[in-house]
């Protein structure tokens, strides 16, 4: 399982939590109170921080979601000898299969599953040496709605897209 999508408490064992004052305005709370979050995910060295809130609870919520973006960006699952199926017989975890309805896929980006649909993706687009046609085949959608899904996370698509001009291919717009 990819690390974006490892259940809440996994996720927090393997992560070491650093807290801050934050920086700026918000009041004496934010300037004498430890109100900012760094974390780690100890395992592949990927950080996210949040300390834009008052709250050292609602940056520590900010800050995870970022974590599993983070990590859906930066972290690829390691290949096994399962993952090498032809795109035809590829099987899309249940939070994609819940959310594809007629060949579209339905996502918002703030969602507590998009970063493990994202990492997903991207896992894939990988094995497939960035080959969008065969990826949306894989995901049973159209090219569109693949690059659609990426531009949700900007990150997502230009990287795909930098790694497109490397190999000589157009750029994707979402």
């Amino acid at each position: 399982m990819h690390p974006a999508a490892l259940p809440a408490e996994q996720l927090e064992r393997e992560t070491k939590v650093e807290r801050t004052r934050a920086s700026g305005p918000g009041g004496q709370h934010r300037n004498r109170v430890q109100t900012a979050i760094r974390l780690c995910h100890e395992p592949s060295g990927v950080v996210a921080q949040a300390n834009e809130r008052r709250s050292q609870h609602e940056n520590l919520k900010v800050a995870y979601f970022r974590l599993r973006v983070n990590l859906a960006l930066e972290f690829r699952t390691p290949l096994a000898d399962s993952a090498f199926v032809s795109a035809g017989e590829f099987q899309p975890s249940e939070p994609w299969r819940s959310r594809l309805r007629k060949g579209r896929i339905k996502v918002n980006p703030t969602h507590a599953d998009f970063p493990g649909i994202l990492a997903e993706v991207l896992d894939r687009l990988r094995l497939d040496e960035d080959d969008i046609s065969q990826t949306a085949t894989a995901f049973e959608v159209s090219v569109s709605q693949l690059v659609k899904l990426l531009a949700l996370e900007p990150r997502a698509l230009h990287g795909l897209n930098t790694r497109r001009k490397k190999s000589g291919l157009k750029p994707l717009r979402g």
